[in-house]
Order: structure tokens, then sequence, then C-alpha cells
């Protein structure tokens, strides 16, 4: 699994700026006033061929009792609840704080690994204007520059090899006969309700009261012969073993369930409808390439009004899936479960499908054929042949000539066309253009 790092610390001190250098990315809203970050904020950042996933967090006030400073702290307690590694960051021209003190005492108490980060240390010598930050007692202080990336690397080596990260002989102990099977979705949509179903007995505590699970439960479940692992992303802490500020869904744990499976079901509550946090999730398979089957559950328990309301929320805000089986179900009353399994096994028969380079060839041509892509300028591209580049998710690479005047239209069109040839009902299609290098273009520059 990848691990997990976490940016803390007190507000303003570039926490959200260094999330975005961390994730090559401008997710994170960056402005030169304190508080701006409330939500904790998830990103995938990579180091090399080494990926991990980045938690950022609002200022942090670790005895805030009320008001807005009291929930920034419980998303940052969440947070480092996650996480594998924090990162405490300290403002390097600042200097230090009461809170950091505060903050250091916090993190001490956990004894998580902790890397203790001076930022906005651009230009700065290490020595004098960094030695009062020893005074927290977390050991080395690492000067970086979220901001211009000096120090960024080194310190994001040093976290990542604090970590005892297990070698990838897991993945060669696993059957490729095994369809790992994530249940995904908001808390309380009735996931370990499912599965409870799918197992007749009540394997994972189930109780009506939002997100009861942080860690991700592994079932075996064999059904008509097929072998299956259930990935339960809800499961049970138990009350004596709750930590009361964690909120009652961990993010991460969901996040590392998708990427591990095969194929992901996403359960919607019908009677919340496609939330935010729904369409998030949805983003999250898409991007990590896994075959998805939508199911909303709870269907009898709404009236028609309300089931217009989800289809239409569905076809709107869950467009990006339309390649997946839709089904309407109750786990409780085990209305609808049949089919699902069909969708299923059909999704995970897409996203390892085998196709042939003479088929996709012929299909390319002919679709070619049937519509020419559009001339941009000068130049029509000019689509010669294709080959399977991948599988789980299917990965098609189409080789020709001006391939990068190719329009996004006429990539949807030409993945219709493959979709329609090998079924690929329930798993994402992924479509590249690889244009050929004119041998002869250097020689009449020259």
């Amino acid at each position: 699994m990848k691990p997990v790092l976490a940016l803390v610390g007190r507000p303003n001190v570039g926490k959200s700026t260094m999330f975005n250098r961390l994730t090559k990315s401008r997710d994170a809203i960056v402005a030169d006033f304190a508080g701006l970050t409330r939500d904790r904020h998830y990103g995938q950042g990579r180091l090399g061929k080494r990926e991990f996933i980045v938690i950022d967090t609002g200022g942090f006030e670790p005895d805030a009792s009320s008001g807005i400073y009291k929930e920034m702290a419980k998303q940052t307690q969440q947070a480092v609840a996650e996480a594998d590694v924090v990162i405490f960051v300290v403002d390097a021209r600042g200097g230090l704080s009461a809170q950091d003190h505060d903050i250091a005492n916090y993190l001490r108490r956990i004894g998580k690994p902790c890397l203790l980060v001076a930022n906005k240390a651009e230009g700065m010598k290490e020595g004098a204007q960094l030695a009062e930050f020893y005074e927290l007692g977390l050991g080395e202080v690492l000067p970086v520059s979220a901001a211009h990336g000096q120090g960024v690397r080194g310190m994001l080596e040093e976290a990542l090899d604090t970590l005892d990260l297990p070698e990838e002989d897991e993945e060669a102990e696993t059957d490729p006969s095994v369809i790992k099977l994530a249940v995904a979705g908001r808390p309380n949509a009735g996931k370990s309700t499912l599965i409870n179903t799918w197992l007749g007995e009540e394997r994972l505590v189930a109780f009506d009261m939002p997100g009861t699970t942080r860690d991700a439960i592994s079932v075996p479940f064999e059904r008509n012969g097929q072998k299956f692992e259930l990935i339960d992303t809800a499961g049970l802490r138990r009350k004596g073993k709750v930590f009361e500020a964690i909120e009652k869904f961990s993010v991460v744990k969901t996040l590392q369930a998708i990427e591990n499976a095969n194929v992901v079901l996403l359960l919607i509550d019908a009677e919340q409808g496609v939330t935010d946090q729904d369409a998030h999730i949805a983003g999250f398979i898409l991007d990590s390439g896994r075959a998805v089957v939508l199911a909303v559950n709870k269907w009898d328990a709404v009236d028609e009004y309300q089931r217009q309301l989800v289809q239409r929320s569905i076809e709107t805000r869950l467009a990006f899936l339309k390649f997946a089986n839709l089904h309407f179900i109750s786990a409780k009353k085990r209305q609808g479960l049949g089919p699902l399994w069909s969708s299923i096994t059909q999704a995970h028969k897409a996203a390892t499908c085998k196709m042939s380079t003479p088929v996709l060839t012929r299909i390319l041509l002919e679709s070619v054929q049937f519509q020419t892509p559009k001339k941009t300028g000068m130049f029509r591209p000019k689509l010669r042949y294709a080959h399977q580049g991948g599988m789980n998710p299917p990965v098609i690479v189409i080789h020709g000539n001006s391939l990068e005047h190719v329009t996004e239209a006429y990539k949807r069109f030409l993945e219709g066309r493959f979709r329609k040839a090998f079924d690929l009902t329930g798993s994402p299609l992924r479509i590249e253009m690889k244009t050929s290098h004119n041998p002869y273009a250097d020689k009449d520059s020259a």
C-alpha cells in the first residue's frame, strides 16, 4: 500500500504550498493569510518509482475547545491517525511560537514517525536562525522552501526512508483467479450490511450510525466456483477503541482499498442521493483505472419522486461512469442482489480483456472509413494501426501521423466503437496516440 504523509502545523506556515509542490498540482488554494485550509485535502505524489498519498490539513490548535478551530483540530487529528509519517511544518522566518510547542507535545504523545521541517528558509543559513526549533525536541530541523522547491526532495526522501516498507512480494503471492472486490461509498450507505447479506452472517458489525469502520476489512468469499476477496472499506471500530477525535470515515483506507481492488462496487444511498463525496470517490475510481459497478442501496425505502431525483443526479453528476452497469438494490431485504454478481464478473472480464492487434486495427480502419478525423489546418490525422498497450484498465495504443491533432470528440467516438466490439461494459478504457517520427524532418531543417 502507498505510504501516507500528513502535513501538520499552525496556520499560514505554507502547508498548502508544500502540498501543491509534493503533488505537482494546484489543488490546494494558497493565499497570504491564515486559516484558508479547513478540511483535510488528499493528493497523490511520486518520487521516482515510489508513490505516496499526501494529506493537507488546516491550521492546528490541539487545545481548541469550540468553533471552527475545534473542527479543524479534529480534521488534523484524523489526518495524523491515518498517516504513516507526520511532516510538522514550522515558519523559519516567523520563528518559534507557543502554538508550535503545543503541536510538538501532541505529536510526541501520539508517537508517530515525525519530521520537523522549517519552511520559508530560502536564503537562510543553517545554524543560528534555525537553532530555536530544536527546543521542540523532535530531532533534526530540515530547512526547505516549498515555494521555490529547495530541500523538498531531500525532505521527501528522508520521510519515505523512515518507513520500513515491505518488499513487493505480496503481489507475487496473490492468486490471479481471485477477484478483489472493494465495496466503497459514503458512511452509512450500507456497505457492511451488503457484505453481511452476501456472507449470510454478521461477519462485520453494522448498525444505524455512520462510519463504524476505519480499517478496510478483507473477507474471502466463493460464489458459483468463482473466488472473491471482499474488501469492506467501512468496517468496525469497537467503542472502547474509538479515538474520539477521529472522524468516522477514513478516506485513506478507502483510497488504498480501491487501488488494491480489481473491481469496485460504488454504493450510493438512495435516501441521500449523489453527494460531493460520492462524486469524489467515483472520480478516484476512474483515475485509478478500476472496473466499476454502480449500485443504489435502500431503493425500497424511497418513494417514486425520490427515485427520479436519484436517477437524474446519477445521470448528471456521475456521467463520466456511464460505461458502468447500474443496479437498484436493498441489501437489508436482499432485493436485486443476484444481477450484481453478473455485472461484477462482467466488469472484471472487461478489465482483463485481451485484444488482438489485427482485430483492433480492423476496427480502427473501419471507424476511420465510417467517419474520418477532422482536418486541422493543413493536417488531417492519419490513423494506421492499433495494438493493446495494457490491461486493467485496457489500454489501446494507436499509431499514425499528425495524431496530436485528433480531437477529444473523435477519441470518444473511437472509444465507443472499441467498447461495442469487445463488450467493455464496466471497465474504463484508455486510448493513447503515438505519432510516427518523420526521418527526413531533421534533414530538411538542416
